[in-house]
């Protein structure tokens, strides 16, 4: 590739690859809709409004993102039985992982387990009943990547890769891509080439903490997962990509991926690698 933009935004670091450097007018555009959707879905920012909801509920107009993001959360919380819920932020936060970074588990939480009780929405505004934080971390990277996308292609030619902290879409490829090893960032368990297509992973030794604590929850008991270390996830996009990663540590997330035509891989917390029937990555044994 021959331009290369690198940033820092929504608590990771972007990388941009395009043929041709992206004109001020691009990153200006990208830049506003990173920035309007960590003012709207951050529950580290206390101005964010998410912030807002989570003191005492209430309404707000509709948020842009708001409709695909949660379609998307009924479908994973049917598929997991409950395990994947957006109401899990207080849970998160009680186990340390808050707005103020503190690391200091409070003791596990469940999140409300009808969530769609809760938290509703129409085509003007979004409900939240009662307090409760939204936390739409296993979609919401996703989403943003391919907005983000959508915004460069008016102004790249070729192939265009947005990654994401390992949250990446490409349009054009192939690109090669690493399955980095969970317990070793130096080594990969194999590789997958990606065209025209989004790869999303998740890994609970990022975001880990304390004894055994990370940030992939399981929102019935507010315990950390422990059979699954890591899960990559091939999509047509990156919000579907993005919300396979996470079921895929829970039951229930291969059927969801195989319904979606999501292929996958998946390493366990003993060293043994799943993949799905389709997958096309090249395992290293």
């Amino acid at each position: 590739m021959a331009a290369l933009w690198r940033f820092d935004a929504i608590g990771t670091r972007w990388e941009i690859e395009t043929d041709e450097p992206l004109g001020a007018g691009a990153r200006a555009r990208v830049e506003a809709l990173i920035r309007d959707f960590d003012e709207t879905w951050s529950r580290f920012r206390p101005d964010s409004r998410v912030s807002v909801l989570a003191a005492s509920g209430g309404r707000i107009p509709l948020p842009a993102d708001a409709d695909a993001m949660l379609d998307v959360y009924r479908e994973l919380s049917d598929a997991t039985d409950g395990a994947v819920n957006p109401l899990i932020g207080d849970a998160l936060a009680r186990r340390g992982y808050d707005p103020e970074y503190s690391l200091v588990d409070r003791g596990a939480a469940i999140a409300p387990p009808d969530w769609t009780a809760e938290l509703t929405w129409d085509s003007a505004e979004l409900h939240l009943r009662a307090a409760g934080t939204i936390d739409v971390g296993a979609v919401g990277k996703g989403r943003l990547v391919d907005r983000v996308l959508a915004c460069i292609l008016p102004d790249a030619a070729g192939t265009v890769v947005v990654d994401a902290g390992g949250d990446l879409a490409v349009h054009g490829g192939p690109v090669r891509v690493g399955l980095e090893h969970p317990y070793d960032s130096d080594r990969a368990i194999g590789v997958i080439e990606v065209e025209d297509a989004a790869l999303c992973a998740s890994a609970t030794n990022r975001r880990a903490w304390g004894d055994g604590l990370h940030h992939v929850l399981d929102s019935r008991t507010g315990v950390p997962v422990r059979r699954i270390a890591a899960t990559w996830a091939l999509a047509a996009d990156a919000l579907h990509a993005d919300a396979a990663a996470t079921a895929l540590f829970f039951e229930g997330g291969p059927e969801l991926a195989a319904r979606w035509g999501v292929e996958w891989v998946r390493m366990a917390t003993d060293g043994r690698v799943e993949w799905s029937p389709a997958a096309r990555a090249e395992i290293f044994r």
